[in-house]
């Protein structure tokens, strides 16, 4: 069963992103492995940019805007 994990920041995904998300990668994922939709899990992780460094610094101070 594949499982697809996606970890994005906080509040930038509508909920008819996530539905297009999860139909885009089940899809492909289908198409690529050659397996059923019911075998697909998407998994969408929001994590605040406060929780996540890049470059040795926090996303909310290096990116405040996005």
């Amino acid at each position: 069963m594949p499982n697809i994990r996606l970890e994005t920041w906080a509040g930038h995904l509508t909920t008819d992103k996530r539905r297009e998300i999860v139909e885009t990668f089940t899809r492909e994922t289908c198409r690529m492995l050659g397996c059923v939709p019911e075998a697909v899990d998407v998994i969408i992780t929001e994590i605040p940019k406060e929780n996540w460094g890049t470059a040795g610094e926090l996303c909310s101070e290096k990116f405040p805007d996005k």
